[in-house]
């Protein structure tokens, strides 16, 4: 926050002038000068005024004023908006309690906390049940939404840019639960927030997820493609999470619309890309925010699998299931079931189709969501129809709902 005292006093000095004399020169009594000056009293916008003139500094120091007078009435109006909300009746409990944290944290001054919320719900939406997720979700964005609807200046940005990041977090579980259609409109939320923070990362984020969650959520491959063709040129050769993350989407698109070519070439892409991450991007395993190896990976395996190369496949299934974290099932059992596909595909039918059987038999209920049962699905379509009279494949599409 702009400080109006230490500001008049740093332009008094350099007019050479003491206390007494600005005093004389304002008419305004030089104890209360000292005052403002020491931030014991605040001034008043003719106070503001008769020193800006008198020091001939043409309206900088009212701008000051201005700054720090509106600034402080954006804190007191968030606190008063947090207040309001906590005390809702008709408002969730975890809403009262999350607005009443927040209300707390602006009268402290501690108002630039939601930068660490995103990143705690990188983590979290691995760790947590679906359903915790989405109260504990509903809760800070509602509390988010209020914060914004009294935040301008430069503050502002921060919260738009974590909006966006939190719209992408309840878009995947969208995703994960099967309402695509749903996802849709946050993944435009996030986008539109994203591109009012201005945030470039943010925006290449917004693009990336909905490209890679395009390949589980049943839409045309063709047009997955196309929405990563329009947000191929934010890349500009800048490795990060989000750039990684776009040319890993579009790998796998490409693989499903059959153009394995260009598939190929674009996870070659990515590695190259990839290598120019910072250690930290790649260290962070356990987030939906870093760009850990094992994701390379996993879409090479993904895109060696649909092109019928094996070899490459079993190789890339290797390396991404010696790297994924255990606690991460679900993307593990993700990448076995590449492995099964490759069994269909090579001919070995019965083996694949146990195996996948077998993969999701052995995951807890809360794994088996629809990213999961999209790639097992996978399996299933890669049984050639003459094959499909076999009690297996019978039993495998009861189970994936193909």
């Amino acid at each position: 926050m702009a400080d109006f005292g230490a500001t008049l006093k740093r332009h008094r000095l350099a007019a050479g002038l003491s206390l007494r004399a600005l005093g004389a020169a304002t008419h305004i009594d030089y104890s209360y000068l000292s005052q403002v000056e020491r931030g014991a009293r605040n001034a008043s916008r003719k106070l503001a005024q008769v020193c800006d003139d008198t020091l001939g500094l043409g309206g900088a120091l009212v701008q000051v004023w201005q700054q720090q007078v509106g600034e402080a009435d954006m804190h007191r109006r968030r606190f008063l908006a947090m207040g309001a909300l906590a005390a809702a009746p008709a408002v969730a409990p975890m809403v009262n309690l999350e607005a009443l944290r927040h209300g707390f944290s602006t009268a402290a001054g501690h108002t630039d906390e939601w930068d660490q919320i995103v990143v705690d719900y990188g983590y979290d939406y691995y760790r947590l049940p679906a359903d915790l997720l989405g109260r504990q979700l509903t809760a800070d964005l509602t509390v988010l939404q209020h914060q914004l609807a009294v935040t301008n200046g430069p503050e502002r940005a921060g919260l738009l840019r974590a909006a966006s990041k939190l719209s992408l977090v309840v878009a995947f579980g969208m995703v994960a639960s099967g309402q695509g259609w749903a996802a849709s409109r946050w993944w435009r939320s996030a986008r539109r927030l994203a591109e009012e923070s201005a945030d470039p990362d943010s925006v290449v984020a917004g693009w990336a997820w909905d490209v890679v969650n395009g390949c589980y959520d049943g839409r045309d491959p063709d047009k997955v493609v196309e929405l990563s063709d329009h947000a191929m040129p934010l890349i500009s050769g800048r490795a990060s999470a989000a750039t990684c993350g776009l040319l890993a989407g579009r790998a796998q698109a490409l693989s499903l619309a059959g153009r394995h070519a260009e598939a190929i070439a674009t996870v070659e892409q990515l590695s190259d890309l990839a290598e120019q991450l910072p250690t930290s991007v790649i260290n962070d395993v356990g987030s939906l925010w870093g760009w850990p190896e094992h994701r390379l990976h996993h879409t090479a395996s993904w895109v060696y699998t649909h092109a019928g190369r094996f070899v490459d496949a079993e190789r890339a299934q290797t390396q991404a299931l010696a790297l994924y974290p255990q606690p991460q099932a679900r993307l593990r059992a993700q990448v076995q079931l590449h492995k099964a596909a490759c069994l269909v595909r090579d001919g070995d039918i019965p083996d694949g189709l146990r195996l996948a059987a077998d993969l999701l038999d052995g995951l807890p209920a809360e794994h088996r969501n629809e990213l999961l049962l999209t790639v097992a699905r996978q399996v299933a379509d890669a049984v050639p129809a003459g094959e499909r009279r076999r009690p297996a494949y019978g039993e495998l599409t009861a189970r994936v709902g193909a």
